[in-house]
Protein backbone atom coordinates (compact mmCIF):
# COMPACT_ATOMS: atom_id res chain seq x y z
CA UNK A 1 0.00 0.00 0.00
CA UNK A 2 1.30 3.46 -0.85
CA UNK A 3 2.26 5.66 2.09
CA UNK A 4 0.00 8.63 2.59
CA UNK A 5 3.05 10.89 2.82
CA UNK A 6 4.11 9.88 -0.67
CA UNK A 7 0.64 10.60 -1.95
CA UNK A 8 0.69 14.10 -0.51
CA UNK A 9 4.11 14.65 -2.08
CA UNK A 10 2.74 13.87 -5.56
CA UNK A 11 -0.23 16.16 -5.09
CA UNK A 12 1.83 19.10 -3.86
CA UNK A 13 4.24 18.95 -6.78
CA UNK A 14 4.59 22.12 -8.85
CA UNK A 15 3.69 20.24 -12.03
CA UNK A 16 0.13 19.84 -10.75
CA UNK A 17 -0.35 23.58 -11.23
CA UNK A 18 0.50 23.39 -14.91
CA UNK A 19 -2.40 22.22 -17.03
CA UNK A 20 -3.18 21.84 -20.69
CA UNK A 21 -6.54 22.60 -22.34
CA UNK A 22 -9.13 19.84 -22.74
CA UNK A 23 -9.62 20.46 -26.45
CA UNK A 24 -7.85 22.51 -29.07
CA UNK A 25 -9.03 23.37 -32.52
CA UNK A 26 -5.65 23.35 -34.21
CA UNK A 27 -4.89 19.67 -34.04
CA UNK A 28 -2.53 17.70 -31.84
CA UNK A 29 0.74 19.13 -30.66
CA UNK A 30 3.81 17.40 -29.38
CA UNK A 31 3.04 15.84 -25.99
CA UNK A 32 5.27 16.52 -23.03
CA UNK A 33 7.61 14.12 -21.30
CA UNK A 34 6.42 11.47 -18.87
CA UNK A 35 9.44 12.06 -16.62
CA UNK A 36 9.20 12.73 -12.87
CA UNK A 37 8.92 16.33 -11.74
CA UNK A 38 12.67 16.60 -11.14
CA UNK A 39 13.59 15.72 -14.76
CA UNK A 40 15.79 18.03 -16.87
CA UNK A 41 14.32 20.57 -19.24
CA UNK A 42 11.62 19.39 -21.62
CA UNK A 43 13.60 20.22 -24.75
CA UNK A 44 16.70 18.30 -23.63
CA UNK A 45 14.59 15.32 -22.60
CA UNK A 46 12.75 15.15 -25.91
CA UNK A 47 15.89 15.58 -28.01
CA UNK A 48 17.65 12.82 -26.09
CA UNK A 49 14.66 10.45 -26.35
CA UNK A 50 14.22 11.27 -30.03
CA UNK A 51 17.86 10.38 -30.72
CA UNK A 52 17.57 7.12 -28.82
CA UNK A 53 14.40 6.21 -30.72
CA UNK A 54 16.06 6.94 -34.05
CA UNK A 55 18.95 4.68 -33.08
CA UNK A 56 16.55 1.93 -32.04
CA UNK A 57 14.49 2.18 -35.24
CA UNK A 58 17.66 2.08 -37.35
CA UNK A 59 18.78 -1.29 -36.00
CA UNK A 60 18.42 -4.37 -38.20
CA UNK A 61 16.35 -5.96 -35.43
CA UNK A 62 14.51 -3.62 -33.08
CA UNK A 63 14.94 -4.31 -29.37
CA UNK A 64 11.29 -4.42 -28.28
CA UNK A 65 12.07 -4.13 -24.57
CA UNK A 66 14.17 -1.02 -25.11
CA UNK A 67 11.58 0.42 -27.48
CA UNK A 68 8.86 -0.05 -24.87
CA UNK A 69 11.00 1.62 -22.25
CA UNK A 70 11.61 4.67 -24.46
CA UNK A 71 7.99 4.87 -25.63
CA UNK A 72 6.68 4.73 -22.06
CA UNK A 73 8.39 8.07 -21.42
CA UNK A 74 6.53 9.70 -24.31
CA UNK A 75 7.22 9.70 -28.04
CA UNK A 76 8.30 12.99 -29.64
CA UNK A 77 5.76 14.02 -32.27
CA UNK A 78 8.30 14.52 -35.07
CA UNK A 79 9.50 12.76 -38.20
CA UNK A 80 6.82 10.08 -38.08
CA UNK A 81 8.43 8.41 -35.07
CA UNK A 82 5.14 7.73 -33.28
CA UNK A 83 3.62 6.20 -36.41
CA UNK A 84 6.41 3.64 -36.71
CA UNK A 85 6.70 2.97 -32.98
CA UNK A 86 2.97 2.35 -32.54
CA UNK A 87 2.99 -0.11 -35.46
CA UNK A 88 5.81 -1.99 -33.77
CA UNK A 89 4.21 -1.95 -30.32
CA UNK A 90 0.92 -3.24 -31.75
CA UNK A 91 2.68 -6.06 -33.61
CA UNK A 92 1.73 -4.73 -37.03
CA UNK A 93 5.38 -4.40 -38.03
CA UNK A 94 7.88 -7.17 -37.27
CA UNK A 95 11.00 -6.41 -35.25
CA UNK A 96 13.15 -7.29 -38.27
CA UNK A 97 13.42 -3.98 -40.12
CA UNK A 98 14.26 -5.66 -43.42
CA UNK A 99 10.86 -7.36 -43.40
CA UNK A 100 8.88 -4.14 -43.08
CA UNK A 101 8.32 -3.48 -46.77
CA UNK A 102 7.22 -7.03 -47.54
CA UNK A 103 4.90 -7.16 -44.52
CA UNK A 104 3.33 -3.81 -45.32
CA UNK A 105 2.73 -4.76 -48.95
CA UNK A 106 1.06 -8.01 -47.86
CA UNK A 107 -1.16 -6.41 -45.24
CA UNK A 108 -2.17 -3.50 -47.45
CA UNK A 109 -3.07 -5.85 -50.29
CA UNK A 110 -5.15 -7.87 -47.83
CA UNK A 111 -7.01 -4.74 -46.77
CA UNK A 112 -7.76 -3.84 -50.38
CA UNK A 113 -9.22 -7.33 -50.80
CA UNK A 114 -11.44 -6.73 -47.76
CA UNK A 115 -12.47 -3.38 -49.17
CA UNK A 116 -13.43 -4.88 -52.51
CA UNK A 117 -15.33 -7.72 -50.87
CA UNK A 118 -17.26 -5.79 -48.21
CA UNK A 119 -17.59 -2.27 -49.61
CA UNK A 120 -17.80 -2.78 -53.34
CA UNK A 121 -18.79 -6.30 -54.38
CA UNK A 122 -20.88 -6.98 -51.26
CA UNK A 123 -22.84 -3.73 -51.44
CA UNK A 124 -23.51 -4.28 -55.13
CA UNK A 125 -24.64 -7.86 -54.53
CA UNK A 126 -26.94 -6.87 -51.67
CA UNK A 127 -28.50 -4.11 -53.76
CA UNK A 128 -28.98 -6.52 -56.68
CA UNK A 129 -30.65 -9.15 -54.49
CA UNK A 130 -32.91 -6.60 -52.78
CA UNK A 131 -33.95 -5.23 -56.16
CA UNK A 132 -34.61 -8.75 -57.42
CA UNK A 133 -36.66 -9.60 -54.33
CA UNK A 134 -38.65 -6.38 -54.77
CA UNK A 135 -39.45 -7.30 -58.36
CA UNK A 136 -40.57 -10.79 -57.32
CA UNK A 137 -42.83 -9.27 -54.69
CA UNK A 138 -44.30 -6.86 -57.23
CA UNK A 139 -44.99 -9.68 -59.70
CA UNK A 140 -46.74 -11.73 -57.03
CA UNK A 141 -48.89 -8.76 -56.03
CA UNK A 142 -49.85 -8.09 -59.66
CA UNK A 143 -50.62 -11.71 -60.46
CA UNK A 144 -52.59 -12.19 -57.25
CA UNK A 145 -54.35 -8.82 -57.27
CA UNK A 146 -57.76 -10.44 -57.74
CA UNK A 147 -57.37 -13.00 -54.96
CA UNK A 148 -55.98 -13.06 -51.38
CA UNK A 149 -52.21 -13.05 -51.15
CA UNK A 150 -50.87 -16.16 -49.44
CA UNK A 151 -47.65 -15.89 -47.43
CA UNK A 152 -46.61 -19.29 -48.80
CA UNK A 153 -46.29 -17.71 -52.24
CA UNK A 154 -43.37 -15.59 -51.03
CA UNK A 155 -39.99 -17.25 -50.48
CA UNK A 156 -38.95 -16.91 -46.78
CA UNK A 157 -35.74 -15.10 -47.71
CA UNK A 158 -37.60 -12.59 -49.89
CA UNK A 159 -40.21 -11.42 -47.39
CA UNK A 160 -39.38 -7.91 -46.09
CA UNK A 161 -40.42 -8.86 -42.53
CA UNK A 162 -38.38 -12.05 -42.42
CA UNK A 163 -36.12 -12.32 -39.35
CA UNK A 164 -34.10 -15.21 -40.73
CA UNK A 165 -30.35 -14.63 -40.72
CA UNK A 166 -30.22 -15.75 -44.34
CA UNK A 167 -32.90 -13.24 -45.36
CA UNK A 168 -31.59 -10.65 -47.78
CA UNK A 169 -34.04 -8.11 -46.33
CA UNK A 170 -32.92 -8.79 -42.76
CA UNK A 171 -29.29 -8.33 -43.82
CA UNK A 172 -30.19 -5.18 -45.75
CA UNK A 173 -31.98 -3.55 -42.81
CA UNK A 174 -29.25 -4.53 -40.32
CA UNK A 175 -26.51 -3.18 -42.56
CA UNK A 176 -28.43 0.02 -43.23
CA UNK A 177 -28.95 0.64 -39.52
CA UNK A 178 -25.30 -0.09 -38.74
CA UNK A 179 -23.97 2.15 -41.52
CA UNK A 180 -26.30 4.95 -40.46
CA UNK A 181 -24.92 4.72 -36.90
CA UNK A 182 -21.33 4.70 -38.17
CA UNK A 183 -21.99 7.73 -40.39
CA UNK A 184 -23.50 9.61 -37.47
CA UNK A 185 -20.59 8.80 -35.13
CA UNK A 186 -17.87 9.50 -37.69
CA UNK A 187 -19.27 12.98 -38.35
CA UNK A 188 -19.11 13.72 -34.63
CA UNK A 189 -15.50 12.53 -34.22
CA UNK A 190 -13.35 15.35 -32.79
CA UNK A 191 -15.66 18.14 -33.97
CA UNK A 192 -13.06 20.65 -32.79
CA UNK A 193 -10.48 19.49 -35.34
CA UNK A 194 -10.47 20.42 -39.02
CA UNK A 195 -8.62 17.18 -39.65
CA UNK A 196 -11.79 15.22 -38.93
CA UNK A 197 -14.67 17.66 -39.32
CA UNK A 198 -15.82 20.23 -41.83
CA UNK A 199 -16.44 20.45 -45.56
CA UNK A 200 -12.80 20.42 -46.65
CA UNK A 201 -11.60 17.66 -48.95
CA UNK A 202 -9.19 16.51 -46.22
CA UNK A 203 -11.91 16.17 -43.60
CA UNK A 204 -14.30 14.43 -46.00
CA UNK A 205 -11.59 12.01 -47.13
CA UNK A 206 -10.64 11.22 -43.54
CA UNK A 207 -14.27 10.62 -42.60
CA UNK A 208 -14.59 8.20 -45.52
CA UNK A 209 -11.54 6.31 -44.27
CA UNK A 210 -12.90 6.01 -40.73
CA UNK A 211 -16.22 4.87 -42.13
CA UNK A 212 -14.58 2.23 -44.35
CA UNK A 213 -12.50 0.78 -41.53
CA UNK A 214 -15.46 0.54 -39.15
CA UNK A 215 -17.75 -1.09 -41.73
CA UNK A 216 -15.13 -3.66 -42.70
CA UNK A 217 -14.44 -4.42 -39.04
CA UNK A 218 -18.15 -4.92 -38.40
CA UNK A 219 -18.50 -7.20 -41.41
CA UNK A 220 -15.57 -9.34 -40.32
CA UNK A 221 -16.78 -9.50 -36.71
CA UNK A 222 -20.43 -10.45 -37.09
CA UNK A 223 -20.69 -11.47 -33.42
CA UNK A 224 -19.71 -7.99 -32.26
CA UNK A 225 -20.28 -5.76 -35.30
CA UNK A 226 -20.06 -2.02 -34.69
CA UNK A 227 -20.60 -0.57 -31.22
CA UNK A 228 -20.99 3.15 -30.63
CA UNK A 229 -17.69 4.66 -29.52
CA UNK A 230 -15.39 2.51 -31.62
CA UNK A 231 -14.84 5.54 -33.85
CA UNK A 232 -13.21 7.31 -30.90
CA UNK A 233 -10.66 4.50 -30.51
CA UNK A 234 -9.93 4.41 -34.23
CA UNK A 235 -9.42 8.19 -34.52
CA UNK A 236 -6.03 8.50 -32.73
CA UNK A 237 -4.58 5.63 -34.77
CA UNK A 238 -5.73 7.13 -38.05
CA UNK A 239 -4.57 10.62 -37.08
CA UNK A 240 -1.06 9.40 -36.26
CA UNK A 241 -0.72 7.27 -39.41
CA UNK A 242 -2.30 9.84 -41.74
CA UNK A 243 0.06 12.51 -40.35
CA UNK A 244 3.17 10.45 -41.15
CA UNK A 245 5.53 12.67 -43.20
CA UNK A 246 6.31 9.65 -45.39
CA UNK A 247 3.93 10.11 -48.31
CA UNK A 248 3.48 6.39 -48.96
CA UNK A 249 2.72 5.60 -45.34
CA UNK A 250 0.28 8.50 -45.11
CA UNK A 251 -1.52 7.29 -48.25
CA UNK A 252 -1.97 3.84 -46.69
CA UNK A 253 -3.13 5.17 -43.31
CA UNK A 254 -6.57 3.61 -43.75
CA UNK A 255 -5.21 0.10 -44.22
CA UNK A 256 -2.62 0.43 -41.45
CA UNK A 257 -5.23 1.84 -39.08
CA UNK A 258 -7.54 -1.10 -39.73
CA UNK A 259 -5.05 -3.76 -38.65
CA UNK A 260 -3.78 -1.76 -35.67
CA UNK A 261 -7.38 -1.06 -34.63
CA UNK A 262 -8.15 -4.78 -34.74
CA UNK A 263 -5.07 -5.55 -32.64
CA UNK A 264 -5.76 -2.82 -30.09
CA UNK A 265 -9.42 -3.72 -29.75
CA UNK A 266 -8.60 -7.41 -29.26
CA UNK A 267 -7.61 -6.62 -25.68
CA UNK A 268 -10.77 -4.61 -24.99
CA UNK A 269 -13.45 -6.11 -27.22
CA UNK A 270 -15.17 -7.89 -24.33
CA UNK A 271 -16.01 -4.46 -22.90
CA UNK A 272 -18.16 -3.84 -25.98
CA UNK A 273 -20.07 -7.11 -25.71
CA UNK A 274 -23.16 -6.58 -23.57
CA UNK A 275 -23.64 -10.32 -23.05
CA UNK A 276 -20.29 -10.43 -21.23
CA UNK A 277 -20.89 -7.39 -19.01
CA UNK A 278 -21.22 -9.47 -15.83
CA UNK A 279 -18.59 -12.07 -16.72
CA UNK A 280 -15.00 -12.23 -15.48
CA UNK A 281 -13.83 -10.46 -18.66
CA UNK A 282 -16.68 -7.95 -18.93
CA UNK A 283 -16.76 -4.24 -18.19
CA UNK A 284 -18.32 -4.68 -14.72
CA UNK A 285 -15.39 -6.84 -13.63
CA UNK A 286 -12.93 -4.24 -14.95
CA UNK A 287 -14.74 -1.46 -13.09
CA UNK A 288 -14.56 -3.54 -9.90
CA UNK A 289 -10.79 -3.86 -10.41
CA UNK A 290 -10.56 -0.09 -10.59
CA UNK A 291 -12.52 0.17 -7.34
CA UNK A 292 -10.15 -2.24 -5.60
CA UNK A 293 -7.12 -0.40 -6.96
CA UNK A 294 -8.42 2.88 -5.55
CA UNK A 295 -9.18 1.23 -2.21
CA UNK A 296 -5.62 -0.09 -2.07
CA UNK A 297 -3.86 3.18 -2.86
CA UNK A 298 -6.20 5.77 -1.33
CA UNK A 299 -8.67 4.17 1.09
CA UNK A 300 -9.84 7.57 2.35
CA UNK A 301 -10.99 8.71 -1.09
CA UNK A 302 -12.41 5.25 -1.85
CA UNK A 303 -14.49 5.28 1.34
CA UNK A 304 -15.81 8.80 0.80
CA UNK A 305 -16.56 8.20 -2.87
CA UNK A 306 -18.06 4.72 -2.80
CA UNK A 307 -19.37 4.32 0.74
CA UNK A 308 -20.28 7.80 1.94
CA UNK A 309 -21.47 9.39 -1.32
CA UNK A 310 -22.19 6.08 -3.14
CA UNK A 311 -20.40 7.08 -6.34
CA UNK A 312 -19.22 3.81 -7.86
CA UNK A 313 -16.94 3.60 -10.93
CA UNK A 314 -19.98 2.74 -13.05
CA UNK A 315 -21.04 6.38 -12.75
CA UNK A 316 -17.87 7.84 -14.26
CA UNK A 317 -15.30 5.27 -15.40
CA UNK A 318 -17.39 3.29 -17.90
CA UNK A 319 -16.57 5.84 -20.61
CA UNK A 320 -12.99 6.27 -19.40
CA UNK A 321 -12.27 2.58 -19.87
CA UNK A 322 -14.31 1.68 -22.94
CA UNK A 323 -13.07 4.68 -24.94
CA UNK A 324 -9.49 4.53 -23.58
CA UNK A 325 -9.74 8.08 -22.21
CA UNK A 326 -10.22 9.62 -25.65
CA UNK A 327 -13.20 11.67 -24.43
CA UNK A 328 -11.52 13.00 -21.30
CA UNK A 329 -8.52 14.73 -22.88
CA UNK A 330 -7.59 16.56 -26.06
CA UNK A 331 -5.95 14.53 -28.82
CA UNK A 332 -2.39 15.63 -28.01
CA UNK A 333 -2.76 14.40 -24.42
CA UNK A 334 -4.52 11.24 -25.59
CA UNK A 335 -1.55 10.39 -27.81
CA UNK A 336 0.81 10.84 -24.87
CA UNK A 337 -1.33 8.58 -22.68
CA UNK A 338 -1.50 5.97 -25.45
CA UNK A 339 2.30 5.98 -25.77
CA UNK A 340 2.32 4.64 -22.22
CA UNK A 341 -0.63 2.26 -22.68
CA UNK A 342 0.80 0.63 -25.80
CA UNK A 343 4.28 0.25 -24.33
CA UNK A 344 3.16 -1.95 -21.42
CA UNK A 345 4.44 -5.51 -22.06
CA UNK A 346 1.49 -6.91 -20.08
CA UNK A 347 -1.00 -5.17 -22.35
CA UNK A 348 -2.68 -1.77 -22.02
CA UNK A 349 -5.50 -2.63 -19.63
CA UNK A 350 -3.53 -2.65 -16.37
CA UNK A 351 -1.87 0.64 -17.22
CA UNK A 352 -5.24 2.09 -18.19
CA UNK A 353 -6.64 1.18 -14.77
CA UNK A 354 -3.67 2.81 -13.04
CA UNK A 355 -4.18 6.00 -15.06
CA UNK A 356 -7.89 6.01 -14.16
CA UNK A 357 -7.04 5.46 -10.50
CA UNK A 358 -4.51 8.31 -10.63
CA UNK A 359 -7.18 10.58 -12.12
CA UNK A 360 -9.38 9.97 -9.08
CA UNK A 361 -6.52 10.41 -6.62
CA UNK A 362 -5.43 13.68 -8.17
CA UNK A 363 -8.95 15.03 -7.68
CA UNK A 364 -9.05 13.86 -4.04
CA UNK A 365 -9.32 17.32 -2.46
CA UNK A 366 -12.48 18.16 -4.39
CA UNK A 367 -13.85 14.63 -3.99
CA UNK A 368 -13.44 14.63 -0.21
CA UNK A 369 -15.38 17.89 0.05
CA UNK A 370 -18.06 16.84 -2.42
CA UNK A 371 -21.38 15.04 -2.29
CA UNK A 372 -22.93 12.60 -4.77
CA UNK A 373 -23.99 15.21 -7.32
CA UNK A 374 -20.79 17.26 -7.29
CA UNK A 375 -18.53 14.21 -7.45
CA UNK A 376 -20.39 12.64 -10.35
CA UNK A 377 -20.28 15.95 -12.20
CA UNK A 378 -16.56 16.34 -11.45
CA UNK A 379 -15.56 12.88 -12.65
CA UNK A 380 -17.85 12.86 -15.67
CA UNK A 381 -16.31 16.17 -16.75
CA UNK A 382 -12.73 15.64 -15.66
CA UNK A 383 -10.87 18.94 -15.16
CA UNK A 384 -7.77 19.85 -17.20
CA UNK A 385 -4.62 18.39 -15.72
CA UNK A 386 -0.92 18.04 -16.38
CA UNK A 387 -0.61 14.77 -18.30
CA UNK A 388 3.05 14.25 -17.41
CA UNK A 389 2.23 14.39 -13.72
CA UNK A 390 -0.84 12.18 -14.16
CA UNK A 391 1.28 9.50 -15.82
CA UNK A 392 3.98 9.91 -13.19
CA UNK A 393 1.44 9.25 -10.44
CA UNK A 394 -0.06 6.33 -12.38
CA UNK A 395 3.39 4.76 -12.65
CA UNK A 396 3.80 5.09 -8.87
CA UNK A 397 0.70 2.94 -8.43
CA UNK A 398 2.39 -0.18 -9.75
CA UNK A 399 1.90 -2.89 -7.13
Amino acid sequence: MQRKGALVEWLSDSLWASVSPRRNGGGATAPSSCSPPSSPSQTESEISRQSLLFVQLSKEVVDLDELRKLASEGIPDVAGIRSTVWKLLLGYLPMDRHSWREELEKRRAQYMAFKNEFLLENMTEVSRRVEEASKNMAEILINKSSEPLERSNIAPGEHPLSQRQSSIWNQFFQDSEMIEQIDWDVKRTHPDMNFFCGDSSLAMSNQDSLRNVLIIFAKLNSGLRYVQGMNEILAPLFYVFRSDPDVTNAAWAEADSFFCFVELLSGFRDHFCQKLDNSAVGIISTLNKLSQLLKLHDPEVWHHLEVKTEVNPQFYAFRWITLLLTHEFNLADTLHIWDVLLSDPQGPQETLLRVCCAMVILARKRILSGDFTSNVKLLQNYPPTNISHLLYVANKLRV
